[in-house]
């Protein structure tokens, strides 16, 4: 008898290898039906969508939105029928169908019924929600797709009957329009969440007011809370940090039917955007940032408390001008003093003195010739600039500002007017609220009705004015035409002497050179362990070229100005271009500034350091020339909202670096060792290449080889970069420096001042971003023009590093050279900085009573001076 083998064992086989190889078919086409099952992209009549443990869900084609049921706790009983982002982690619902029923437990169900409706019923079969379209048909189809617009439409000729995004919740995302209709009024389309956890209608809704204009409105109940200024189309004119390109994707578009609707589209349509209105009442905007696995904030929450409806009442605006404050328009005074006293801004304003026709009317009860003739003074306008307009406006046509001014001369009750373009012109009647004054600049010019007196003291006034003024113009041109004339026979003659070259640029002369060692003398500041330092290693340039390379110091070519003196551009005979220093005369400390560049900058050489080519000195004329910085400094982009856009991340950390290297050589490497004491973003200067340049040492200070903490009765400085032991005892020491350097780091990062936090709860910069450090939410320091180019370590590392920079405490900051070896090593660990408690935790009260009392602070930024005790 044969014996037959197993087949296994010839062809190398085991019986679990040929199991698996029948089984896998199997279990793959049940999972995808089971796929399928639980993730479908449509619902049609007879087909559920269950909830349970393994609920169904419904997915968009392109996998971006899910639909189903969910609850905000696991243990939690409620459940609600939404949708969200699918491929997010933390989900974000967008839309909530039930949000008012919540089904309790896991039994719901949605399908379509039979009249064609989309419903959802609980587990005793009561309908919770339903799209209650009228006259529907049977044979309809529910599809998500991939904009997140849930839509019911018939299968056979794919009509449209309902979506959900005409019947939103609390988001608005790109794809949806907003109809703006002026005959049906305000549209509330959005209603915020009850809280956080709670979908139901809370007592903020947001929508549309068409009037006039188009406008976004928040209301909290039946009350305005908020809201954004007319549209221009362009920009929403009362958001003060809306530009042209901040909030690009906003159009008023025009259907085929005529009908006018607000749409949003992202310059990237693959970004994920989405606009809430919050369960706190603020409208708030989200970008998610894909590298960093959430959702990033693109635009501020209007906290302060300008933003507040109609905060200072009628006939008065509201300003940011530390600390914020209402004030009455003029021409108007408040109707309740003590009130307005006591802060108390919400009663308004009233007029002072009544417009023409109230006057003409109550001139017929008076049998006064004079009376009358005071009474028929035609009323004027007051212009006021930079104003969110007021709301409730009238459009009544496109007329240019001069038509617009004699409409509303021509009606009685128009009581303000403007001509905007994009809109038109605007009047308003009776009492006009909600007035703001961008203290920064944006929004529109108002025109406010005043009675003729209100404009002015009356025509004796005004006559002498007149006379007073003529005689006074008649001595100014008299002096203006002497000036003239010397000022030609000046420039003549410089010109000639420039030309024919009898006078050269440089000044080798002696008697210069003992003038120069002679206003060098007797400087207390410039002493290094009791020794003068040498002369200065200059170039001597004669002043009258100077001049004529600057055209006489011309207008035209004015940089800037600042303690010193004026900046001027310049251009010699040979084609280079200067930077010319001009002492101003009537500048108390200038002189000392002067001495001190003069003195050191000379002896320095380096790439991060402005380059000092030469001075002049004639008479009490004291110029200081420079190599030009044709990108000026370095605030001048950082701060400004477009031209930031030109730092990206790279070029940012390598100003970073740059300025790091500087002070390094400052400290450490240069001849001799030196204190800056105002480093700042405004002396930070980019020559064509943006490459960053140090400068103005007007006042800094030498030590000695051996010397590490000095202390000085001269506190000098910019306000919100000095270090506390040197602004409270003034001492200072190279830690002084790496203080400033780290308020500039983290200015570079966030493209934010300092200073801009006074009306926000933190007092500055540093205590915005310790918080944010120590929530580990430090990303959202960053600047949102540099999020797509910025790297997360490196940016998180520089945040580290000027966390580090700012300790109270000087032996707890490090040195330069650390600083630079942090900044170019990405393989040390850094340290953990401590809570700066001087700076972040410090009130504005606090604030206001170290910095102000007795002492002279300039809050623009500008160098200060004060005089302290030891």
């Amino acid at each position: 008898m044969p014996v037959f083998r197993t087949p296994t064992r010839d062809m190398g086989l085991t019986p679990r290898t040929i199991l698996f190889r029948l089984l896998f078919p199997f279990f793959f086409i049940l999972c995808v039906l089971t796929l399928l099952s639980h993730a479908a992209s449509s619902i049609t009549r007879g087909k559920l969508i269950r909830d349970g443990p393994d609920g169904d869900t419904l997915l968009s084609d392109e996998l971006n939105f899910e639909l189903g049921f969910f609850s905000f706790d696991n243990n939690s009983s409620l459940r609600y029928v939404g949708i969200w982002y699918y491929r997010i982690p933390r989900a974000e619902y967008i839309w909530v169908a039930n949000r008012d029923e919540p089904i309790k437990g896991r039994v719901g169900v949605i399908t379509i019924e039979s009249d064609g409706n989309l419903v959802i019923f609980d587990g005793d079969k009561n309908r919770v929600w339903s799209s209650n379209v009228p006259d529907s048909k049977n044979n309809t189809e529910a599809v998500l797709r991939d904009d997140g617009n849930l839509v019911l439409s018939t299968t056979d000729d794919e009509n449209e009957i309902w979506k959900s995004f005409d019947h939103p919740t609390d988001t608005f995302l790109p794809g949806m329009t907003i109809p703006v209709d002026p005959s049906k009024g305000e549209i509330r389309s959005f209603v915020s969440w009850k809280s956080r956890t709670d979908p139901a209608r809370g007592n903020f809704s947001m929508g549309i007011d068409p009037r006039a204009s188009t406008q976004i409105v928040i209301w909290e109940g039946e009350k305005r809370r908020w809201r954004s200024g007319y549209w221009d189309g362009r920009i929403f004119t009362g958001v003060s940090n809306m530009t042209g390109s901040y909030l690009y994707g906003f159009r008023l578009n025009t259907d085929e039917n005529g009908e006018r609707h607000l749409a949003y589209t992202p310059l990237n349509i693959t970004d994920k955007v989405r606009f809430q209105i919050g369960w706190d009442g603020f409208e708030r905007q989200f970008k998610w940032n894909e590298g960093e696995k959430q959702w990033v904030r693109t635009q501020e929450e209007p906290y302060n408390k300008c933003e507040i409806y109609n905060k200072c009442g009628s006939f008065a605006e509201c300003s940011l001008v530390s600390p914020m404050k209402c004030f009455c328009i003029r021409g108007f005074e408040p109707k309740e003093v003590d009130e307005w006293n006591r802060e108390n801004w919400s009663g308004g304003c009233k007029r002072m003195t009544p417009l023409k026709a109230e006057r003409k009317k109550n001139s017929n009860n008076a049998s006064s010739v004079a009376a009358t003739e005071v009474d028929v003074e035609e009323d004027g306008f007051l212009q006021l600039q930079c104003r969110k307009l007021p709301d409730f406006a009238i459009l009544v046509g496109s007329q240019d500002k001069k038509d617009c001014e004699s409409y509303c001369l021509q009606d009685t009750n128009c009581t303000a007017y403007t001509s905007v373009n994009g809109i038109g012109c605007l009047i308003w009647h009776g009492e006009l609220h909600d007035i703001k004054h961008f203290v920064g600049g944006g929004g529109n010019t108002l025109y406010i009705r005043l009675a003729h007196s209100d404009l002015g003291d009356g025509k004796k006034k005004i006559k002498i004015v007149i006379i007073f003024a003529i005689v006074l113009g008649s001595i100014c041109v008299g002096i203006s035409l002497w000036l003239v004339w010397r000022f030609k026979r000046r420039k003549v003659s410089a010109v000639s002497c420039c030309k024919t070259s009898d006078i050269p640029v440089f000044d080798t002369t002696r008697s210069k050179s003992r003038q120069v060692s002679a206003e060098l003398s007797g400087s207390a500041e410039l002493s290094l362990e009791g020794h003068e330092l040498s002369g200065p290693e200059l170039p001597l340039f004669n002043f009258d070229c100077i001049a004529i390379a600057t055209d006489n110091f011309s207008e035209e070519n004015k940089l800037g100005q600042g303690g010193f003196g004026p900046v001027y551009k310049g251009k010699l005979r040979g084609g280079e271009q200067i930077a010319v220093k001009r002492l101003s005369r009537r500048s108390g400390q200038g002189l000392e500034e002067f001495k001190n560049e003069m003195m050191l900058i000379a002896k320095l050489q380096h790439r991060n350091l402005v380059r000092l080519l030469g001075c002049s000195i004639q008479g009490e004329e004291k110029l200081l020339v420079y190599e030009f910085m044709p990108n000026k400094s370095l605030d001048h982009f950082l701060f400004d909202p477009i031209k930031q856009q030109q730092l990206n991340w790279t070029k940012r950390f390598e100003i970073i670096e740059g300025i790091a290297r500087g002070l390094l050589y400052l400290h450490r490497d240069s001849r001799l060792r030196i204190i800056h004491r105002d480093l700042k973003a405004s002396n930070i200067l980019l020559d064509e290449d943006m490459n960053p340049k140090i400068s103005d040492f007007g006042l800094a200070r030498i030590f000695g080889g051996g010397q590490s903490e000095a202390n000085t009765t001269r506190v000098v400085g910019t306000y919100g970069y000095m270090s506390p032991e040197y602004a409270m005892e003034g001492l200072f020491s190279v830690k002084s420096d790496v203080y400033s350097f780290g308020v500039l780091l983290l200015e570079i990062v966030s493209g934010r001042k300092n200073t801009s936090f006074r009306h926000s709860d933190d007092s500055s910069l540093i205590g915005y971003a310790w918080h944010l450090w120590n929530d580990h939410r430090a990303m959202e320091l960053v600047d949102p023009s540099i999020c797509d180019s910025s790297q997360k370590n490196k940016v998180l590392r520089c945040i580290n590093i000027g966390m580090l920079c700012v300790q109270d405490s000087a032996a707890h900051r490090p040195t330069m050279s650390s600083v630079v070896l942090m900044l170019e090593s990405e393989a040390a660990n850094l340290p953990l900085p401590r809570q700066p408690l001087l700076t972040s935790m410090r009130r504005r009260s606090e604030d206001r009573d170290f910095y102000m009392e007795g002492l002279d602070v300039s809050l623009n930024e500008l160098t200060v001076t004060m005089v302290v005790g030891r």
